[in-house]
This record gives C-alpha cells, sequence and structure tokens, in this order.
C-alpha cells in the first residue's frame, strides 16, 4: 500500500471503523473472530494512531495513555505502600 493511499485512507475512516480498529489492535482479533497477523496489528495500530494525530483525539483518550498524575504516591493513599522503592508497575491484562 502506498504512503499516498495509506494516509488518504486514513483521512477518510469514519469514527466506527476507528473504535472498530482499536478494539481489534487491543484483542488482537477482527470483530469475526479471525486472529490479526503481526503485520496487521501494525498496520492498524499505525491507522488508529495517525487518526489520533489528525483528528485532534484528546491525549486522555488515544491508544496507549497512561494517567501519570493518578500514578505514584503524592500524598495521596496509594494502598498503605508508605515504604515505596519509587519503581513504578503496569498491570497487563489480556
Amino acid at each position: 500500500m502506498s504512503e499516498m493511499t495509506f494516509d488518504k485512507m486514513v483521512q477518510q475512516m469514519t469514527p466506527a471503523i476507528y473504535e472498530s480498529l482499536k478494539q481489534a489492535v487491543s484483542l488482537r482479533k477482527w470483530p469475526d473472530g479471525r486472529v490479526l497477523s503481526a503485520e496487521q496489528v501494525e498496520l492498524c495500530l499505525e491507522a488508529v494512531i495517525k487518526y489520533e494525530a489528525e483528528h485532534g483525539v484528546s491525549p486522555e483518550q488515544r491508544v496507549g495513555y497512561l494517567d501519570r498524575a493518578s500514578c505514584g504516591s503524592d500524598g495521596e493513599d496509594s494502598g498503605g505502600d508508605s515504604g515505596s522503592t519509587g519503581e513504578e508497575s503496569l498491570k497487563w491484562v489480556n
């Protein structure tokens, strides 16, 4: 797929298609249950990111957004662990 064709496709993408691609990347499956190949995941993610940039999707709504303001312990109760080592952790959910 040429760069111009890919860009044009992203510009013409509807919000419904954007949401569908975002879900496909998240689940690694198409809506009909077929598994995405690594190349398909890469292309879908590229299209989603490009769509978000071109359509002014707020940072909080973008793929991969981490709310760092609510992470860590800046005076708020973070589960009673007052002896924090300063390390951050992420929990991956499939």
